[in-house]
């Protein structure tokens, strides 16, 4: 053999060597998998890592991604129960868990799977009304994972979670339930208001009522607190004017006055009685006699008391008065009051018995055999001006 084919035949050989281990090694990536067929049956998986197989016997098939996947489905015509065509957009997510079922089970697991879900939705939403299927996303979603899970299990597939993106009702539809939202919210916005005068009128009335009861329970204590203050103050006079006619009742007896005193007194009245526009007529009462005996007496006692010479007859000073009473003095003095009051500058004077309720006694006048002192009036009224008098 020449030296150039021994040559040849060692390269032949070496690159043969290397073509056998370049198929006996497959490098499998991590979260894939491959399948391995030999003599076009399945013969076993390979895992991720490095991996041996029988060169120019076994075969590997494409890689399997066993991570989980999103696949969004476009929109698909859905009839409703009340006869309304509505898309829906899916998203499935799912993952393969069985690489040899996924490739021996199901020609495309992806199409297989999008083909079941438009199914398996139809066949859910198909059975809801619209406003239904709007309200409950959840129970949908649920129910398409349940269905999808039990198909999909022999295809050695998992669905982990099915989503609705939207649900388009057609224009109309729309603008129908856009017109129906807007008019339940004025309606709901007329009841608020409603409800806020009717609790804004219920919290006025109870607040003037309030405002009506506190006034007339304080107008109430007011009337009583009045009430109580003059009360009061009317007991308070009530004591005052007892005190006052005790005081002057104690004065006047503890005085003992006498009856020329008493007539004294009764005689400085009259010019009161006497005066004002009114007075035209006055009677005087038939006790007038012992008044002016009394007043006599005392003046002339007055004037025996300065002048013991002087003469009891008609002097220079002036005639003497007779009458029913004492005789008085000129020269001795007189009362301006009384001659006043003698002199007619009030009116006329009847001079008599009185008859029965025709007139009466001047009041502090009575005889010295009337009343006691102690129930006579005018003596409590006049016992300021007694000592001065005297």
């Amino acid at each position: 053999m020449s030296p150039l084919v021994g040559t040849v035949l060692l390269v032949v050989f070496i690159a043969l060597v290397v073509l056998v281990i370049s198929r006996s090694i497959r490098i499998v990536p991590q979260a894939t998998a491959g399948i391995v067929e030999r003599f076009g049956r399945y013969h076993r998986t390979l895992n991720a890592g490095l991996n041996m197989v029988t060169p120019f016997v076994d075969r590997l098939r494409p890689l399997i991604d066993l991570r989980e996947q999103v696949v969004s489905f476009p929109p698909q015509p859905v009839i409703t129960r009340d006869n309304l065509v509505v898309g829906i957009d899916t998203v499935i997510y799912f993952q393969v868990t069985d690489a040899r079922a996924a490739t021996y089970e199901v020609a495309n697991y992806i199409t297989a799977v999008e083909q079941l879900t438009v199914t398996t939705l139809r066949n859910v939403v198909g059975g809801m009304e619209l406003e239904h299927a709007l309200t409950s996303r959840d129970q949908i979603n649920s129910e398409l994972r349940k269905e999808l899970d039990e198909a999909t299990g022999k295809w050695g597939i998992r669905v982990g979670r099915v989503e609705l993106k939207a649900i388009e009702p057609p224009g109309s539809i729309q603008d129908s339930m856009e017109k129906q939202m807007r008019a339940d919210r004025d309606k709901r916005a007329a009841i608020l208001s409603a409800e806020g005068s009717k609790q804004s009128a219920i919290l006025t009335a109870e607040g003037e009522r309030q405002a009506a009861v506190l006034k007339a329970r304080g107008d109430s204590e007011a009337l009583m607190l009045r009430a109580e203050a003059e009360a009061k103050a009317q007991a308070a006079r009530a004591r005052g004017q007892a005190e006052a006619i005790s005081t002057v009742f104690k004065a006047i007896h503890e005085g003992n006055p006498d009856q020329r005193l008493l007539a004294y007194q009764y005689m400085q009245m009259l010019p009161q009685i006497a005066q004002g526009d009114a007075n035209k007529v006055w009677i005087v009462p038939s006790e007038i006699g012992k008044a002016l005996e009394g007043i006599g007496g005392f003046f002339s006692n007055a004037a025996a008391a300065r002048n013991p010479d002087a003469r009891e007859d008609d002097g220079p000073s002036g005639p003497s008065v007779s009458g029913p009473g004492a005789q008085l003095d000129a020269s001795v003095g007189r009362h301006a009051g009384l001659e006043g009051w003698l002199a007619g500058g009030s009116g006329p004077v009847h001079d008599g018995a009185v008859a029965d309720h025709e007139g009466g006694s001047v009041p502090g006048a009575g005889d010295a055999d009337g009343a006691p002192l102690r129930h006579d009036p005018a003596l409590m009224e006049g016992s300021s001006e007694m000592g001065a008098s005297v």
